[in-house]
């Protein structure tokens, strides 16, 4: 169906907005990456959640 866009589709393009906040959760992960654990990183996520839901709803 011609100007359907699929949900995944707009996901990835979401994604790719969100470059800043993945690369800030990525390095809060890896900082300690043998030691993770729940909420380690609560704050850096929610930012990164945010971002996603942003980009998703502006498509």
């Amino acid at each position: 169906m011609p100007g359907r866009t699929r949900p995944i589709d707009k996901f990835a393009t979401a994604v790719g907005q969100c470059s800043k906040e993945s690369a800030v959760y990525g390095k809060c992960i890896l900082a300690d990456y043998n030691n993770v654990h729940k909420d380690q990183c609560a704050v850096e996520f929610m930012k990164l959640k945010d971002c996603y839901l942003a980009a998703y709803k502006k498509r």
